[in-house]
């Protein structure tokens, strides 16, 4: 019987015992000295299986061992992990990579006449995701998905990803293997290769870090500057539903991460970005990952004018089985629903690549003022997602 690729063992000694946890192993047997009993074990190898048991500490010592990986009580060790990282990336191919994983640096080919795109995003355990909340898989997508969002932002395309990760040594291997298997699939999907990166032990919760490499012609990137006084002001999708699935799991409400896909598993309009950028359709864009009140203000900030949004305009979601449309102050200061809000100075259609398009407001030269049912405009401030202003609770 051989072991499987991927296959190891964790221990830990408590005094003269060693509990060993979710084993498969190699033992070698061999005579401790010249003068043990005839019929002992020839020096070999055979196949031990152990599962979360303890044995002396004596025993342990007879034995030689020879690591690979198995689903473990803890995390590999790094070079092991980086070594199980790097064949699953593998698998999954991508192109435009000259040199990935395994070297100092990556080699990475950038297409003729393009400039490249450069994003980073945290995701930080009790501030973007709760273990207890999110599987193992929907957090590596989210992790991935919030940079990938930020390149469709600017109508480009993504070539490659750089992951560091930092877990606690408690951390289950298989909780790494979902996370890796989430970051991965949605990698694969949009062509993007995981190229390099770090992993780190941390002293409490995990802490990832993605970098997303793009590019998009010379001059032609989208920027949340461009935006023209009389410009119509759109939104991709629907919006509110990751906010509101939040509150249902505050309140310890279970939930079936596949009836709240936009809340687990968001998915970045990276053809929409392209195709609005192809067509120089959009003066200026960005992605709704603070919420609608902070992210308007972003682009309004950059470009220097104001905004009216008609309050009744606005796409609700609607989540969970069966369909409940959210309230509109989620899709106002939600955030994370990663839809693109962008500003065009003609009409354009209901759909673009079979994504709804909804015209929400214009462009004016000063203030952002949300206009209600009877037509009573007041001005939005930004009440959206902001690290470090105390007034804002902690997101999870």
């Amino acid at each position: 019987m051989g072991l499987p690729k991927g296959t190891s063992y964790s221990m830990v000694t408590l005094g003269r015992w060693v509990t060993v946890l979710c084993v498969a192993r190699w033992w070698a047997f061999g005579p401790a000295n010249s003068g043990d009993a005839a019929g002992a074990k020839a020096p070999g190898f055979q196949l031990a299986v152990l599962s979360s048991q303890s044995i002396p500490e004596s025993r342990m010592s007879r034995t030689r061992r020879q690591t690979s990986y198995i689903d473990c009580a803890l995390p590999l060790a790094e070079k092991a992990l980086i070594a199980h990282i790097r064949r699953e990336a593998a698998k999954r191919g991508g192109t435009g990579i000259v040199l990935g994983i395994g070297d100092d640096g990556a080699e990475i080919g950038i297409p003729r006449g393009h400039q490249a795109l450069v994003t980073t995003d945290f995701s930080l355990e009790n501030v973007h995701f709760r273990q207890a909340w999110h599987p193992a898989e929907a957090v590596g997508h989210r992790c991935l998905a919030r940079g990938l969002s930020d390149i469709a932002a600017m109508g480009g395309e993504p070539l490659a990803a750089f992951l560091s990760l930092a877990l606690p040594k408690n951390l289950s291997q298989s909780w790494v293997d979902g996370f890796v298997r989430g970051l991965l699939g949605l990698a694969a999907r949009f062509d993007v290769s995981l190229a390099g990166g770090d992993t780190a032990q941390s002293p409490g919760g995990i802490l990832a870090d993605i970098v997303v490499l793009g590019s998009a012609p010379k001059g032609k990137a989208v920027r949340r500057s461009g935006a023209h006084v009389g410009d119509r002001i759109y939104v991709t999708g629907e919006l509110g539903a990751s906010s509101a699935t939040l509150g249902l799991l505050r309140k310890g409400k279970r939930l079936r991460p596949a009836e709240y896909e936009a809340h687990f598993y968001p998915e970045p309009r990276i053809v929409v970005g392209r195709f609005l950028r192809e067509r120089s359709l959009a003066s200026a864009m960005i992605d709704l990952s603070d919420g609608l009140s902070t992210d308007l203000g972003h682009i309004c900030d950059e470009s220097e004018v104001g905004a009216e949004v008609e309050a009744q305009a606005i796409p609700l979601a609607t989540i969970g089985r069966p369909g409940r449309e959210v309230a509109l102050h989620f899709a106002l200061h939600g955030g994370e629903d990663y839809e693109l809000l962008f500003t065009a100075g003609r009409r354009l259609p209901e759909r673009i690549a079979g994504v709804r398009v909804t015209e929400i407001g214009w462009v004016t030269r000063r203030k952002v003022i949300l206009r209600g049912k009877h037509g009573v405009g007041s001005e939005l401030r930004p009440q959206g997602w902001e690290h470090f202003r105390e007034s804002r609770r902690k997101r999870f």
